[in-house]
């Protein structure tokens, strides 16, 4: 199964829709790709998120306003946003195994220089600086996605993806509750703390990818899938849903305790306490969201899913006006989950719009491997494309709520605006992947039960 003729641990032969093949061997190989590929893409997310931890430790003798924050949380966001597009082809380039390493050990740039830089007196422009380079952490998810949709079988891929993406989501609520612990510990003038112990878990990322992980040699041509994708309506479809539901749960995740401490005047230790368990449950329901498209259909759980988000949302409005830090709490809680679940269903309707695609061609005689690997490699791109530009939607909530606090010292306006994209989005799902439609692709018409 395995190659020496470009070093260890390339696979050569990888059909995990053979059945036979999967039983015997794949899923053992793939599983172990999974969890150490979480690992590493858990401590990558824990890093990109850095920085909604360490303004919590950013009182008044930094002389950095609200929007100043907001915008420190907000650069990390923008460069993760960019840096997925990279890592996709990345994988296709030097392997899933190889990169993996290669981005674990990236991680240490940021922690270093944040380690240095985090004092009183350091300029914005520093902190922007360094804030930038903690996006190499967001990049991790696309390479790590990309590299698991190749070793899962169609019919395992809503969990897989759910369990590797869940996972890495987990280390935003990890690092903000790690912040917390030393927040409530050694008080709000030792952020150091923080970085010292991811330090030593970014060297075991790294050795544990290089020692436990594979390479699948097959996808050293998935990079020109790029190049394809883009020519596909849905690609643009499933990206700006993607922006709903991940978006949604990055910004929010990076802007919850500056929102609890600007809206409601909460301590840095108030805020702490809370803010990790809307990243925390989040993440946890991320593989709910796969197992339940596996199930009933990612375009039916999608779109009940952005009803869901909005009637939170209408719940976040009236909180806020009403003054009810437990309602607020509470609803933005629950909106976490529903991001998770989201980000999941998803994921799961990327790979089967391209299987659907694929089973209609091999119908037609096209040949079945040709059209399998081609469904993956697409897929693949996909993942990349659409993650990178879902995003982006974490960088625009965050500078909503800086304009909205400038503005009016509240966060209502950007809910509202929140609430009227979740209104297009669950709009748009419903048109595209749940209409009995005539017009369009007909493999995807009722896609509910399929994609």
């Amino acid at each position: 199964m395995t190659t020496a003729t470009r070093g260890r641990r390339w696979i050569e032969h990888w059909t995990p829709e053979d059945d036979t093949f999967w039983a015997t061997t794949g899923k053992k190989v793939a599983r172990r790709n999974l969890w150490f590929s979480i690992f590493s893409e858990h401590i990558g997310f824990s890093i990109w998120s850095l920085w909604s931890v360490m303004v919590l430790f950013m009182g008044p003798k930094y002389g950095f306003s609200a929007g100043d924050k907001f915008l420190l949380t907000s650069t990390p966001t923008l460069v993760g946003a960019i840096a997925r597009l990279p890592y996709t082809f990345a994988v296709a380039k030097f392997g899933g195994r190889n990169w993996t390493v290669v981005s674990a050990l990236l991680l240490l740039i940021p922690s270093i220089a944040a380690a240095i830089v985090i004092e009183p007196g350091t300029p914005l422009w520093v902190f922007l600086l360094v804030a930038a380079l903690g996006g190499v952490g967001g990049g991790n998810f696309a390479s790590s996605m990309a590299n698991i949709n190749a070793f899962f079988p169609e019919k395992a891929k809503g969990m897989a993806l759910g369990l590797n993406a869940g996972g890495g989501n987990l280390g935003v609520a990890v690092i903000q509750l790690i912040g917390l612990l030393v927040i409530a510990t050694a008080g709000n003038n030792a952020p150091r703390i923080v970085l010292f112990v991811y330090l030593p878990l970014i060297v075991i990322a790294a050795l544990c990818a290089y020692l436990f992980m594979d390479n699948i040699a097959s996808m050293r041509n998935d990079g020109k899938g790029m190049r394809e994708v883009v020519k596909e309506s849905h690609t643009w479809v499933m990206s700006f849903l993607y922006i709903g539901t991940f978006g949604s749960f990055i910004g929010y995740s990076f802007a919850f305790g500056l929102v609890l401490q600007n809206q409601f005047g909460r301590t840095p230790l108030q805020a702490a306490a809370v803010t990790f368990l809307g990243p925390l449950l989040g993440s946890l329901s991320r593989p709910v969201g796969g197992w339940l498209s596996d199930r009933i259909g990612g375009g039916r759980i999608t779109f009940w899913n952005f009803v869901g988000m909005a009637a939170l949302t209408v719940l976040l409005i009236i909180a806020s006006n009403a003054k009810s830090l437990a309602l607020f709490t509470a609803a933005f809680i629950v909106l976490f989950v529903l991001t998770g679940i989201g980000n999941g269903s998803t994921y799961k309707m990327i790979p089967a719009i391209f299987r659907a695609k694929a089973k209609a061609a091999i119908a037609a005689g096209a040949d079945e491997t040709a059209e399998l690997l081609n469904a993956r490699k697409l897929s693949g791109a996909l993942i990349g494309l659409a993650g990178a530009i879902g995003a982006l939607g974490g960088l625009f909530i965050n500078l909503a709520f800086r304009q909205s606090f400038m503005n009016t010292g509240s966060g209502v306006p950007a809910f509202v605006g929140f609430l009227v994209f979740y209104g297009i989005c669950f709009v748009v799902t419903w048109a595209v992947y749940l209409r009995r439609s005539e017009v369009g692709d007909n493999q995807l018409a009722l896609a509910g039960s399929r994609v």
